[in-house]
């Protein structure tokens, strides 16, 4: 049987300099219970190696584009024994939805400035006849 050493668990710093994120972000991640936070040892609490993977997951999960709530959901997902692949593929599949919408929500935006930015034919004049401002 496979004993673990001291060398297998962090404190709180080392642990955020191995996943690459700040301190904070661990105590953030703990107030949110995305993780647990361990008991003190002594006068440390010391962390294993599986925080981690699993604060690289949450980083990675919110790059793309899932809320924490979405990534802790999908984190209980992978501890439970009767989730299936589908879950996971449905909340994928959700989140690209999400995202198409925001997509073409941009783009209105997008050529909505343009035409505000295109009635702009004299920069240099007042600010006060500016035809961008009257058009908000």
């Amino acid at each position: 049987m496979y004993k673990m050493s001291m060398k297998d668990f962090f404190t709180i710093g080392k642990l955020a300099q191995e996943a690459g994120v700040n301190i904070e972000t661990i105590r953030f991640y703990e107030r949110k219970e995305l993780i647990k936070q361990p008991k003190k040892t002594g006068a440390y609490r010391y962390y294993s190696k599986d925080y981690i993977v699993r604060i690289q997951f949450i980083k990675r999960s919110r790059e793309l584009g899932f809320t924490l709530k979405e990534a802790k959901e999908l984190l209980d997902l992978k501890v439970r024994n009767h989730a299936k692949c589908s879950h996971v593929l449905e909340k994928t599949e959700n989140k690209i939805k999400e995202i198409d919408e925001k997509i073409s929500d941009l783009k209105k935006m997008k050529k909505s400035l343009k035409s505000l930015a295109d009635c702009c034919v004299d920069k240099n004049q007042p600010l006060s006849d500016c035809p961008i401002l009257e058009c908000f």
